[in-house]
């Protein structure tokens, strides 16, 4: 009988074809078997988990800014995904930009990897970005191993990474399509913006009317046709305007190679909850009414929305504007690395979703959009990566209690259901003090030794 690193027999555990009981099996980092639950085996260690928890497939999360280099002081790696492993997350994707410098040369990548190094309790790959004036740099970082490329359709707020226009979208989108790679994108029309006034307010109503849903609509449109054109394969960033769904489930329809995520917030939170001042939950673009919520969730069921990321987007408390309640001056983003599974979990279950739904949106599918397929599922030839839940346990959120360098979240006292008990990395279980032993992972084809090389030019 062959001997495993580790076996793991749990009564529960969500599969790509569902929930069942199974042993699952793992040597060298990998899952090498799944069978029934008493399956015989030699192991290195054994871990049996009670009803009252189910297995998951580590989570995947595809949108994730950690700002460092260069902001560290907003967020890093080590942190970063320390709330990541807390939360059930193996892996993160780091967004090109709100680090120094930003992502769009080879050199930028050089620096990221190296602030990175060993730092990191999950494993992390990079998107690069694409920016006016950079396109002849796309192939370069796609020969180094980034799993893609961002752009913003709309003005950063940052001179490093300005937003570009639909007609330079098209430019991106056929180098894109020729490298075989991904387009993801920050779909807010520039055009449509600036026509909308600057707010200076405590009313959460004035913020959300200065970003009407009409600015992405319009922005979606452009990036579907512009998809259609070149062939490329595009993703849209963080929907809140449930309005652009008929849209993009006819483009779907259409043939055009369209996928579309969104985040735990516009899933859970509304406008008509968010009190004068607290700007926690400022977010770009907007959270929106009740309604727009329930629309995304009938978006989720039909399949037009195909995943859930936390877009953490951290900053220092000063940033939030916390004492002025300003809603114009604060800065837009919410962190929720290490509370994503809970907050989607605890709407799902609501709505009649199962884990297995969770599951799809949180790790297989975000894993597919990373170019990823080793991970995400628990199925033989995957990374050993897993998430220990218990789905029925409840607990209030404790801003105390959160990995995130600063723990600032507008779900502090919400009481949530679903924890997360352990999680491990490549069969080893993450100790979140402990040493971290994350690596740098880059798409398929690019070897270890070219992202070393590249590590050491820095």
């Amino acid at each position: 009988m062959t001997s495993l690193d580790l076996l793991i027999r749990a009564p529960r555990a969500i599969l790509p074809d569902g929930e069942r009981a199974v042993s699952v099996g793992v040597a060298g980092g990998r899952i090498v078997r799944i069978g029934a639950i008493d399956t015989p085996a030699v192991a290195g260690e054994t871990v049996t988990l009670g009803n009252d928890a189910v297995l998951l497939p580590g989570l995947v999360d595809s949108h994730v800014h950690i700002c460092e280099p260069g902001n560290t002081d907003w967020e890093g790696f080590l942190t970063a995904t320390r709330a990541a492993a807390a939360g059930g997350i193996t892996t993160l994707v780091d967004m090109p930009l709100d680090s120094v410098p930003t992502t769009v040369t080879l050199e930028a990548l050089a620096a990221k990897r190296a602030a990175a190094d060993g730092q990191c309790h999950v494993d992390v790959g990079f998107w690069g970005g694409a920016i006016p004036s950079n396109l002849a740099e796309l192939p370069k970082l796609h020969a180094a191993g980034v799993l893609g490329f961002k752009s913003f359709l709309c003005d950063t707020g940052t001179d490093d990474f300005p937003g570009i226009t639909p007609e330079h979208m098209e430019s991106v989108m056929r180098v894109v399509a020729g490298l075989g790679s991904t387009f993801i994108v920050h779909a807010e029309s520039a055009e449509a913006s600036a026509r909308m006034p600057n707010v200076s307010t405590r009313r959460y109503a004035d913020y959300l009317a200065s970003r009407p849903k009409g600015i992405e609509n319009l922005s979606i449109a452009q990036v579907i046709e512009a998809a259609r054109v070149t062939g490329a394969r595009a993703h849209i960033l963080h929907l809140s305007s449930a309005d652009a769904l008929p849209m993009i489930a006819s483009a779907i329809e259409d043939g055009v190679r369209l996928s579309v995520e969104t985040c735990p917030h516009y899933l859970s939170l509304c406008a008509e909850e968010i009190g004068n001042g607290e700007t926690t939950a400022k977010v770009g673009p907007p959270i929106r009414e009740a309604r727009n919520r329930e629309k995304l969730w009938a978006g989720m069921g039909e399949g037009v929305l195909t995943m859930v990321v936390s877009d953490h987007s951290p900053c220092k408390p000063e940033m939030k504007e916390l004492v002025s309640g300003d809603f114009g001056a604060a800065w837009g983003g919410i962190s929720s690395l290490q509370l994503g599974l809970p907050v989607v979990w605890s709407e799902a279950r609501r709505r009649g979703h199962s884990l297995a739904d969770v599951v799809g949106w949180m790790a297989e599918r975000p894993a597919l959009l990373a170019g990823l397929p080793h991970k995400g599922r628990l199925a033989v030839g995957s990374d050993a990566d897993f998430a220990v839940f218990a789905p029925d346990l409840e607990f209030t959120v404790d801003p105390v209690r959160l990995h995130h360098r600063h723990p600032v979240t507008p779900y502090a006292g919400k009481q949530l259901t679903g924890v997360v008990r352990e999680t491990f990395l490549r069969g080893r279980r993450i100790e979140l003090f402990g040493r971290p032993r994350g690596a740098l992972i880059a798409r398929d084809g690019v070897a270890a030794g070219e992202i070393q090389g590249l590590k050491r030019s820095a």
